[in-house]
């Protein structure tokens, strides 16, 4: 179940490796004359790193750049970090940066690296089923500015994208549900085929050869999108269903130091976008009941109250889809189908989001 080679768009030519074994077949990847650094936090460093300097050579003795895991260290003072680590050890526009971790590591590394001597090679190697599907995908980087998620960042192609599921079984329980959320989302805003596959998984019990399929599938509609439209002018915006609400609770669960995972934050995006969706795109009652009864199998609710609700309506006015302060949602007018660019009041989000409140 091997992918590679990809034209993302006409600038840019990223090497992909999916699937069993991906990690074995791409390790002539680099060039054995290359400075590498290998950017991890403190969980890849221990549980990934040695599966990747084992058939890696390269990597033997490359130098190993330190991070605090986690979104709330995904900001400039960590880049400055990095670009500190990297110009200590004399990186060159030549040298290769490889970012193994899960979205925080790709979305950060992808950053430094991008402004990094105005561009140093870099490689992504994402170790998380969320990074996989989805957040390593796309030419993205970005940090979080002024606790609002993604604020500063470059549309910027990494040299290579390395998806192996070996590294999923180093997931804790919440790590691994989390990355589900995304691919629900591609099931929901375009494959009605992968939303039938999800439906009939137990998510504790998943067989190797459905996850697979569910990895591939997700991240081979993700380049199907990307190479439409890079620099999300157009199409590429659907895949920001479940996000505008859900980059809203992310952002202020974690400044209220009640931190969710990024996906846990989407699924109950999902939800609320679904109910938008019913009431002005022409989702089905028996559809949208349905996305609600398979996200809750997986996501428990998150739990916050009205009075809490004019806060995170104000965080979707930072939303980088606003224009002119009116905010833009993704949503979905059945499942498999998605519509980009419609325009939502703020009463029909607070509408939405009492109905998730109430409706448990």
């Amino acid at each position: 179940m091997m992918y590679n080679q990809t034209e993302i768009n006409s600038s840019y030519l990223v090497n992909y490796w999916m699937g069993n074994k991906a990690l074995t077949e791409s390790a002539s990847l680099l060039d054995d004359n290359a400075v590498v650094f290998i950017l991890v936090d403190e969980m890849t460093d221990k549980a990934c790193l040695p599966l990747l300097q084992a058939v890696w050579p390269q990597t033997i003795n490359a130098h190993i750049v330190s991070i605090n895991s986690g979104e709330l260290n995904k900001n400039l003072e960590t880049v400055g970090i990095i670009w500190d680590f990297l110009t200590e050890h004399h990186a060159d526009r030549h040298s290769v940066l490889v970012n193994l971790g899960g979205g925080v590591i790709t979305d950060i590394g992808g950053f430094a690296a991008a402004a990094y001597k105005r561009g140093m090679q870099f490689v992504h190697i994402p170790t998380t089923l969320l990074a996989q599907v989805d957040a390593a995908i796309g030419g993205k980087t970005g940090v979080d500015f002024n606790g609002l998620k993604n604020h500063i960042g470059f549309f910027k192609d990494p040299k290579a994208v390395i998806i192996d599921p070996v590294f999923l079984n180093t997931l804790d329980s919440r790590q691994w549900r989390s990355g589900f959320a995304e691919v629900m989302k591609y099931g929901l805003i375009m494959d009605r085929e992968l939303w039938e596959l999800i439906k009939m998984q137990n998510i504790e019990q998943i067989e190797r050869e459905a996850l697979e399929e569910m990895i591939v599938r997700s991240a081979k509609n993700k380049i199907e999108i990307v190479k439409e439209d890079s620099q999300e002018s157009g199409r590429r915006k659907i895949l920001n269903f479940g996000h505008t609400l859900g980059h809203a609770l992310e952002t202020y669960f974690l400044t209220a130091d009640r931190p969710i995972t990024h996906g846990e934050a989407v699924a109950a995006g999902m939800i609320c976008e679904s109910w938008i969706s019913m009431k002005i795109s022409g989702l089905e009652q028996d559809e949208f009941t349905e996305i609600q009864k398979v996200i809750d199998k997986v996501f428990p609710r998150l739990r916050f109250t009205e009075n809490e609700i004019p806060r995170l309506l104000d965080l979707t006015r930072q939303d980088k889809k606003a224009r002119g302060g009116k905010i833009r949602y993704s949503l979905i007018d059945k499942i498999g189908s998605s519509l980009y660019d419609i325009e939502i009041s703020d009463q029909i989000a607070e509408e939405s989001l009492r109905y998730y409140i109430v409706n448990q």
